[in-house]
């Protein structure tokens, strides 16, 4: 089972910003907003990808997902008060 880090960051219209939220977070670690990340397996990963597409209106949304072979590869500071404590437990 390949599992690999993923960051979502997404600007998409406010009737469809809760879906994509409320979507993802079954997936990923909510951030801050419009930002979860998480490790997931290959499959979970596509079916993230497929998921969004459906939910998303693609001439008007935008969703960025970057992928890392692992965790430790992610340098991340935080300026200002983080949102949530970053965590692996959803």
């Amino acid at each position: 089972m390949v599992v690999v880090y993923v960051i979502v960051v997404y600007d998409v219209s406010v009737e469809r910003v809760d879906k994509v939220r409320i979507f993802l977070k079954q997936y990923l670690n909510w951030m801050q907003n419009s930002v979860l990340e998480g490790e997931v397996t290959k499959a979970r990963l596509k079916e993230i990808e497929l998921g969004v597409e459906e939910i998303i209106e693609k001439k008007e949304d935008s969703v960025i997902i970057y992928t890392v072979r692992d965790e430790a590869l992610v340098n991340r500071r935080f300026i200002g008060e983080p949102k949530v404590e970053p965590t692996n437990i959803l």
